[in-house]
Formats: structure tokens, sequence, C-alpha cells
């Protein structure tokens, strides 16, 4: 404990002095003491452990996983913001047919829970997460950081191992939620508030974040801007290999050259036929007007979806260097411009 006192007295030390001689981000120095590399395996061994049963929505591991991470927030002492119980928000689901026939969970329409048996319905958690900005002014304007923490949970053995870690997918851009929050709490505190979040449901549909977006714990109009992290465990050589990322979407908004031109490492998704901007939670905010991208390196590795999206698969060295990128990233967001769409940019239809 007195040698983490004497780290943040040194960071908001060092913070005070660059203030008035540097852009708004926070300095590199103070991310790179907090964002270490050991803190960084420390918690991705955690979620990704066998312990957590692959941390699929409405499982023992789902409970597990949102315990730890609802415990990192409380010691980086962020206010709970999930509006239902601390910093949980619950996701009401409902076994739902699916349009192959096959059955699955979806939540309630607006205006049916009430009318569906108290018995038929089961609560996942999102864990949601505020620092308030220090601006008497942008303190009102919202930047949310968030990943997915729930994964496929124990399925289909292959070669004996039947626990989906989902290490890469999304472990790794929870605990960049997390060594974010560090970051942020431990230096001088940002002009705009953020709201660090973590969904549960998005394997089957985004459903925790399209649940976030119907009944948002801050006003939606509020959140000018959302940066999603996903899957950043290892490096993609298109992207430019170790320590780079790639940005969804990055032609639809100014996001992408705003980073950019502030050096952080953040290149156009080299794989747009993926449609990646489609397929995670960053566009249920996209589709109600928040400007919203993904933060990625996933190289198409084959441990996708399987057992073998493990921790011993990680690149810890890449993973922390993207950390401390995002950091950056989020450190220009909070204190500098806000991004906005593009003619034509924001998509205009819903989650699929």
């Amino acid at each position: 404990m007195k040698h983490r006192v004497a780290l943040t007295a040194l960071l908001l030390a060092t913070a005070a002095c660059a203030t008035a001689r540097t852009p708004a981000t926070p300095p590199a120095a103070a991310a790179n003491a907090v964002i270490t590399r050991a803190g960084t395996e420390r918690l991705l061994t955690a979620l990704a452990d066998d312990s957590m049963e692959g941390r699929r929505t409405l499982t023992p591991g789902e409970v597990r996983a949102a315990t730890f991470i609802a415990g990192e927030f409380e010691v980086l002492g962020l206010q709970p913001m999930g509006g239902d119980s601390g910093y949980y928000q619950w996701v009401p689901l409902v076994q739902v047919r699916r349009r192959n026939g096959t059955i699955g969970y979806g939540y309630p329409a607006h205006g049916v829970l009430d009318t569906i048996a108290k018995d038929k319905i089961r609560y996942g958690r999102n864990i949601v997460a505020r620092l308030e900005g220090s601006d008497p002014v942008l303190k009102n304007e919202v930047i949310l950081v968030d990943a997915h923490y729930d994964h496929l949970g124990i399925g289909h053995p292959v070669n004996g191992d039947s626990i989906y870690n989902g290490a890469d997918d999304d472990a790794s851009g929870v605990v960049t939620v997390l060594q974010v929050a560090r970051a942020m709490t431990a230096g001088p505190r940002p002009k705009r508030t953020i709201l660090f979040a973590t969904f549960t449901g998005e394997e089957m549909g985004l459903l925790g974040a399209r649940w976030f977006v119907d009944h948002p714990t801050v006003p939606l109009a509020r959140i000018v801007a959302n940066l999603e992290i996903e899957m950043i465990g290892r490096p993609d050589p298109l992207a430019g290999g170790p320590g780079k990322a790639w940005l969804t979407g990055y032609e639809r908004s100014t996001m992408g050259d705003l980073l950019a031109a502030h050096g952080i490492p953040i290149v156009k998704d080299p794989r747009p036929d993926q449609q990646f901007f489609q397929r995670s939670d960053n566009y249920a905010l996209a589709t109600r007007g928040v400007v919203a991208h993904t933060l990625s390196s996933f190289n198409l590795h084959n441990d996708y979806h399987a057992p073998t999206d493990d921790v011993s698969r990680v690149d810890f060295d890449h993973m922390t260097a993207v950390i401390r990128a995002t950091a950056e990233a989020v450190g220009l967001l909070v204190n500098g411009p806000t991004p906005a769409w593009h003619p034509g940019g924001r998509p205009e239809t819903g989650p699929r």
C-alpha cells in the first residue's frame, strides 16, 4: 500500500508539472509506470482462468467474472454506476426462438417485462463505473470505454479441453478497460467524465450493450464518444505488428485521424470485408448516434471461439503496449476535441 501511495504521489506531481506545457492526454511516462506487464498478466490470468468456466452469460462463471471486475473498480475508487445494485446493471433475459428455429436468449421488448412470469426471467449483469470529470462544463460530457466480458463457457471438448477461456476474446479488452481506469485514476482528473463498462451477452447478440443503450445509466445524449476494446492479445502484421492496433469503421468518423494525428499507433481496419464495425458492442451505440468504434489487433488467428484461446497464446509485451496506447487515446478523448461522424458515416440500421 505504501508503494502504491508513493507511486500515485509521484504521478500526480509529474502530471502537475506538465499540465501547462503538454496536450491534455495523460503523460506517457505516467501511463507506462501504472500500466505494467505484470499488472496486465495478473488481470488476464484471473479472467481467463478455468475457474471462470468461460464466462458464459447466465452461468456461475459470469457471476465470478462480474464480481472480480466490480472488485477492481472498487479498489480504484470509481463511482458505482450500474443503476440497479452498485456497479451492476441487471440485464433481464428470456428464452426466445431464433429465426433458424433454435432456442436462445433475448431481452423482452419495451413494456413487456412486467407481463412475463418471474420464473421465466433470468438476469445477466453489466458492470458500470464512473470517474467524474473536473471541468465545470465538460464534465457533463461522457466518454464511454468498454469491452464485453462474456465468452462461450463450457462446450464441445477439443483435445480434452472443454473450457472456452476467451483470453483474447475478450478478456484482453476487459483488462484494457481496467488498466486504463487505473491510469486515469492515478493522474489528474480528466476534464470530461469517463464511464467504464464491461458488458455481458455480446456473444449472444450484443444483449448487454443493447440493454444499456435502451436503459442508459447516464443520459445517452451526454455520451459524446465510445471506444470499445476487443481482442488485443496478439499482434496483427497487417496493422504494423507488435504494439499496433486498428480501429473499426475508421473512415466513418474523425476519431481515427484525431488519434493518429497525436501519434497514437492506431490504423484503419485492414480487413473491412469482415465487417468488424457491425460485429461488436460499439454498433449498439453507433446506431443511436454515438461516435463509437472498436480498437483491436485481431489477426484472424485459428483460436477464435476455440478452447485454445487461452493465456499461453497471449503476447503480453504487445498487449501492454496497446493498453498504454489506449490510455493515451482515452486521455485525448476526455481532454481534447470530440470526434464527429463524417457525412454518411453514422449507421442507420439497428444491431444484427
